[in-house]
Parts: structure tokens; C-alpha cells; sequence
């Protein structure tokens, strides 16, 4: 860790706080073999792609505007019902998830992680919140979380302190993983 240079944020800028925290909490938790399930951005990219297709025959129909009115009609509703399906992924599945895993190799847990975030705007309190992937399963603990001030992880230059926020990463993933298995 002591080869890489140190990240540095615009203190002034929150996304550009939370985008630091949030990449360093993704190598913290794949530090720890949890390997990134990206099938749901897969999903996204694949549903992106059909919906500029779509977009792409509209445009580029071989017949004009007064002859190709039907066709449009179908590409128009089309081009809305693949973008409300995306915001409803993204609304109902991904909501804060800054990251999703799945179970470590070796372990016995069928479940992998969804690691979410918020930084409110004009707020200084980072929350960090680590959860099962499918809290219905047996095997899925409790969520845990912390809130935290982000200025007792950056310097007054916007230089991150990692191996600060990397402890307190590492020790909600702990907590997480020790937790008592929920009791049905």
C-alpha cells in the first residue's frame, strides 16, 4: 500500500469525497475474498444497449417521417418501457450499493455482500453499510453500519488517510461476518 500514491480529494467537493471512500471501501472488501458479482451492471449495460438500438432504428429507418409514423410509435414505446425498466433496477436493486460480491471461495455462506454508502450533501457524515446479498437467506447475517465524520479520514490537504479508513472498513466487515445468524 505504501507504493501507490496517496488519493487526494477536493475537500470542497462531496462526490469527489464519497467517490474516494467508495473505491477505497471496493479494495478493502476484495481484499478480504470477496470477488465482485457484476452480473446486475451486466444487466444494465445489456438493457443500455437495447435501449440505443432502438433509438439507433428510429433514427436511421429507411422510410421518412410520414410513412414510418406506426414504426416510430413502436420505438417510442419501446425506447420508455426499456428506460422505466432500467430506473426500476436501478430504483428497486441497486439503490446505494456501491458494490456487490459474492460469498468468499471456501466459505460457507451462500450469500454474498451488498456494500452501500451515502454522503448527504452538506453533510460531513459518511455511512457505510454492509448487508447480505439476499437477506431472505439463512445464511445471511444482520446489516451492520457506521457513521462517520470524514474528517477523521482525510488531511487538511484532501489526502486520504488509508490505513485509518481501511481499520475502520475492515472492522465492519468483521462485525458483519461474526454477527449471530439472524433467528427466524
Amino acid at each position: 500500500m505504501a507504493s501507490k500514491a496517496p488519493k487526494k480529494a477536493n475537500l470542497l467537493d462531496h462526490h469527489s469525497i464519497k467517490h474516494i471512500l467508495d473505491e477505497s471501501v471496493s479494495e478493502v472488501v476484495t481484499s478480504r475474498g470477496f470477488v465482485e458479482d457484476v452480473r446486475l451492471s451486466n444487466v444494465r449495460l445489456l438493457i443500455g444497449a437495447i435501449i440505443i438500438v432502438i433509438a439507433l432504428f428510429a433514427q436511421f429507418y429507411k422510410k421518412k417521417f410520414p410513412e414510418n409514423r406506426d414504426f416510430l410509435i413502436a420505438c417510442i414505446a419501446l425506447y420508455v418501457i426499456f428506460n422505466g425498466l432500467l430506473q426500476l433496477i436501478i430504483y428497486t436493486k441497486e439503490k446505494n450499493a456501491i458494490l456487490f460480491t459474492y460469498p468468499p471461495v471456501g466459505s460457507f455462506t451462500s450469500t454474498g455482500l451488498v456494500v452501500s454508502s451515502k454522503l448527504p450533501r452538506f453533510s460531513d457524515m459518511y455511512t457505510l453499510t454492509i448487508a447480505g446479498a439476499d437477506p431472505k437467506s439463512i445464511s445471511a447475517n444482520d446489516q451492520v453500519h457506521f457513521t462517520k465524520s470524514v474528517t477523521q479520514w482525510f488531511t487538511k490537504d484532501g489526502v486520504l488517510v488509508e490505513g485509518l479508513f481501511w481499520k475502520d472498513v475492515e472492522a465492519l466487515i468483521v462485525q458483519y461476518t461474526k454477527e449471530p445468524k439472524k433467528s427466524k
